[in-house]
């Protein structure tokens, strides 16, 4: 059986070659594009090492684990997490449960252990664990040109369909309306921000903690993606923000709104937050804007102005081991805030 350890600076090229045979050139070069950034200058990675759990045996790398460390808000109590990506193991080795043994070691030494988007058999592997069921991250498109509802499995003829039924409701939900408090955008999280969460956190079951450092690791000095930022500001006090990008699918153009933080009482901030990505989508001819939210009051919001909840096959599983808590916790997730900013699930 390989050895299960840390990840160790000899290791490197050990995982990078593997992952090279599992996925490709091109997706090896994006990976050691973003290294630095995602492991180094992640400010809640305490070690400076990579949060990647490994499979030796010997010096040959055979399999690996990486996570994400965060830091995890239950009701403002925080607790050291990581979210944890798909585990890689070499195909001559994955009948001796490289893979499980990874989850395991990395599961015991964690305080909160979160996987969003976890595939078919890492499912199956948590169920094996003993991890609480993932619960669904809903889905929410608000279309905004005739072409959002377009299927690309849909036969020309359906799609022209549906379009032209669709069309007096899409011009209904789209139509342009005022914001209600002062929208700026930024290039730049300051210290606002981190008084933001501070006021916010205990009013979340779960969430990442979301402060001024995390915010610029995560949206705006990734060197593989670009977002764009605007701040929701009273009377110069920073009360809430939302992060978009636009992008191509096989059918139309997308705008994603991959996080936003706002009080959960807070109707007219975030629908002001939401105009102006609005806003933002028409001047780039987008045809649909799509969000993923957990948060019970924040997708009522968002149903009130123009969203409608699709088929979503995002759910999220979390273990918390750092602190005990009832098992209605996992099953009442109405509280909890988690967004395709989450993990990466964006891009």
């Amino acid at each position: 059986m390989p050895e299960i350890a840390r990840f160790r600076p000899e290791d490197r090229r050990g995982v990078e070659t593997l992952f090279r045979r599992m996925y490709g050139p091109d997706a090896a070069d994006a990976s050691r594009l973003r290294w630095d950034w995602q492991h180094r200058r992640n400010p809640h990675n305490r070690t400076g090492y990579p949060g990647i759990w490994v499979a030796r045996e010997g010096p040959t790398v055979v399999g690996g684990c990486e996570t994400l460390p965060v830091r995890v808000s239950l009701k403002g109590l925080e607790v050291d997490g990581a979210w944890g990506a798909e585990t890689l193991v070499a195909p001559e080795r994955d009948a001796l449960g490289v893979g499980e043994s990874l989850l395991r070691a990395w599961d015991r030494q964690t305080g909160a252990a979160l996987v969003l988007g976890p595939t078919a058999e890492t499912r199956d592997l948590l169920t094996r664990l003993r991890w609480p069921a993932p619960r669904p991250v809903p889905t929410l498109v608000k279309p905004l040109t005739r072409r959002a509802l377009r299927l690309p499995h849909w036969p020309l003829a359906l799609n022209r369909l549906v379009s032209a039924v669709t069309l007096p409701v899409v011009r209904v939900v789209s139509r342009t309306r005022p914001l209600r408090a002062e929208c700026e955008p930024i290039r730049r999280f300051d210290d606002g921000f981190n008084d933001l969460w501070e006021r916010l956190a205990p009013q979340f079951d779960m969430a990442v903690r979301r402060d001024a450092a995390y915010l610029n690791w995560r949206y705006i000095e990734p060197p593989h993606v670009r977002y764009s930022v605007v701040a929701l500001k009273r009377e110069g006090q920073v009360h809430g923000y939302a992060v978009y990008r636009h992008t191509h699918e096989p059918l139309g153009r997308v705008t994603l709104l991959v996080d936003f933080l706002v009080a959960p009482g807070d109707v007219s901030g975030l629908k002001t937050l939401l105009r102006w990505v609005d806003r933002e989508a028409r001047a780039e001819d987008t045809d649909k804007i799509r969000c993923a939210v957990m948060h019970g009051g924040f997708r009522r919001i968002l149903r009130r102005n123009g969203y409608f909840v699709v088929k979503s096959n995002l759910d999220v599983a979390v273990k918390l081991n750092a602190v005990q808590v009832p098992g209605a916790f996992y099953e009442a997730t109405d509280g909890w805030h988690v967004t395709y900013g989450d993990s990466g699930q964006d891009h």
